[in-house]
């Protein structure tokens, strides 16, 4: 065995050399003078005979030598730093737990979730320093360097979300918040292999990564993992992750379809969807709840009545708008008499002598009342139009280019071509979307009252954009967003988004939360005043929670499926020096029995 295996420092043990003076001034010490005493000589001989032999004699005359050399290798000792190999983790102070908060960890088996099981192993993990990081938000720092009780009370207050989890990122978190003495433990039940490169990377800095998997329950798990809407209806689709054949009953509000499904398998049913708040769920439901039910919110008046007021009845615009299913249009000439409400009114090629003040007060009462107006620029725009038309206009000019777009929702994905001939302008208020080189707003909107403005900049019969597949898609977008009518889309996002509320208070599935931006963690409603939105978990890999074992992986993960054990030095100098000083006090003992002291 190597002095290595025993002593952190062999070379302290060079002071055991202190030995070889010690025997040497034993070996030349002077023999004491005898004088002999004739009255006592008998007697002492008697006693010695009873009392000792040659050979006692002998190791009393050593036994001082032999206290003070076995002093001196003891202190030899413990200057070489003797140890005991331990386990790693009965003597590490810092450990950073990764806790997998994702949706998958409330799969249930036997009464007990994963994650109940992955706190309950945590909790015995707690070290003098600990730090506690989940895999909510790439990676979520709880606790940094706490103490036990800190760690502990932040386990306590640990849930599973019902969004897709960040195990990779949560990984890198610990490796930032890793010294090179501490532990990070993972627990989670290890869906996919994203998370590989981060553990290796972390054992490539010879940090000690001890990964416990809690993968129970979920065999068999049935749920939704997809969720499409086209126009007033929605596509859902269902997958059965299990290996036997199963049949599921999928409904949502009054509609319900059976669907059999084999392993494997993945089956759709279209329903349209109910105005307000509804719930497509899966029935009958299993080990995996949260991808049993997914949440649809839509407006309540699905329906978005449109005014298109004009002279000329741009057969184009209401064409395209005739399309659209959830719209309600009408189209009237002024001068008339308006004495319906409208979402929207649109102006488009209107006679400024025809253009009625009432006509004007429409659009105004459809922004009171939350709704929205456009203007589409025209040779000469009526003055009557007031406050509702965003530029100041200016003379017809021809040959522009676009020179700016900005991305919103009401641009996204359009190619707005230059107009043949337009209308100059500047912008009065708002916000200009589409800009011409010269500086003139193309399409521009502004918010007024609790409603919405928006001027379109192309005059209709010298513009070839009225000929482009995306003209009634603009004008789609258009009147939902002038009627505040998001797209159900818009309304209805997948768990773990981060969504833009026009509010500070937001309330949740659990209640109260802080806006005006929220990220959905939980499957559920979420409403600001009157406005609602839906959060449901769409993910097919959350959703696959039949896990392999890791100890049954191969190939990319292989590295990283066992437990590390590691053995560390535990010290024990302490002990050789308190055994160095026992026997110095015994050598004192020693020559005060011999009356040297």
């Amino acid at each position: 065995m190597a002095l290595s295996d025993v002593f952190l420092a062999p070379l302290g043990l060079a002071a055991a050399l202190v030995v070889v003076p010690i025997v040497l001034l034993y070996l030349i010490r002077p023999d004491p003078d005898r004088v002999e005493l004739p009255t006592f000589r008998f007697v002492v001989d008697e006693q010695r005979q009873r009392a000792t032999t040659p050979l006692f004699e002998r190791i009393a005359r050593s036994l001082l030598l032999l206290i003070q050399i076995l002093a001196v290798l003891l202190l030899a000792g413990s200057l070489a730093a003797p140890y005991v190999p331990v386990e790693e983790r009965a003597v590490v102070e810092e450990t950073v737990i990764v806790v997998d908060t994702s949706a998958s960890m409330a799969t249930t088996d036997g009464g007990e979730t994963r994650l109940d099981r992955a706190l309950a192993a945590a909790d015995e993990e707690v070290t003098t320093r600990t730090s506690v990081v989940t895999t909510a938000g790439g990676g979520q720092v709880v606790v940094r360097r706490g103490p036990p009780s800190a760690a502990r009370e932040a386990l306590e207050r640990l849930d599973a979300t019902d969004a897709p989890g960040d195990l990779r990122g949560a990984v890198a978190q610990a490796r930032a918040l890793s010294n090179e003495d501490g532990r990070v433990v993972v627990l989670s039940d290890f869906a996919g292999e994203e998370w590989t490169d981060a553990v290796r990377s972390l054992r490539a800095r010879g940090l000690s990564v001890s990964l416990r998997q809690f993968d129970a329950g979920g065999d068999a798990n049935v749920g939704f993992v997809d969720r499409r809407f086209r126009q007033s209806e929605v596509t859902l689709s269902v997958k059965n992750f299990g290996d036997e054949p199963v049949s599921r009953t999928v409904s949502l509000g009054d509609e319900a379809e059976t669907v059999d499904l084999g392993a494997g398998d993945v089956a759709t049913v279209t329903f349209p969807v109910p105005a307000g708040e509804s719930e497509a769920r899966l029935e009958p439901g299993d080990d995996f709840e949260t991808d049993d039910a997914v949440p649809v919110v839509a407006p309540a008046d699905p329906t978005v009545d449109v005014l298109v007021l004009t002279n000329d009845r741009n057969r184009y615009l209401t064409t395209a708008l005739s399309l659209v299913d959830q719209v309600d249009l009408t189209v009237d000439n002024p001068p008339t008499t308006v004495e319906s409400e409208y979402d929207v009114v649109i102006y488009s090629n209107v006679d400024a002598d025809s253009l009625l003040p009432g006509n004007v007060e429409t659009g105004r009462d459809a922004i009171a009342a939350g709704g929205g107006v456009a203007v589409q620029a025209q040779q000469d725009l009526p003055d009557r139009l007031g406050d509702l038309l965003l530029v100041e206009p200016g003379e017809l000019a021809t040959a522009p280019t676009i020179r700016r777009t900005a991305e919103t929702d009401l641009t996204d994905g359009i190619d707005f071509q230059p107009p043949d001939e337009y209308l100059t302008g500047t912008l009065r208020s708002g916000e200009t979307l589409v800009e011409l080189r010269d500086g003139t707003p193309l399409l521009a909107t502004d918010r007024r009252e609790g409603g919405r403005l928006m001027y379109y900049g192309y005059i209709e019969e010298r513009s070839s954009f009225r000929y482009n597949y995306q003209y009634p898609v603009f004008w789609k977008r258009a009147v939902f967003h002038l009627a505040g009518r998001e797209p159900l889309s818009a309304l209805n996002h997948e768990t773990g988004d981060a969504v833009q509320f026009d509010a500070d208070r937001v309330t949740g599935p659990s209640g109260p939360l802080d806006g005006p931006t929220v990220t959905l963690r939980e499957a559920g409603l979420y409403t600001a005043g009157d406005h609602a939105e839906s959060a449901a978990l769409i993910d097919e890999r959350e959703s696959t929670v039949d896990v392999e074992s890791l100890s049954e992986r191969t190939g990319s993960a292989e590295n990283v499926t066992t437990e590390e054990t590691r053995t560390v030095p535990q010290r024990v100098t302490e002990f050789a020096a308190l055994g160095a000083l026992l026997v110095v006090l015994v050598e004192i003992g020693y020559l005060r029995r011999r009356g040297e002291l």
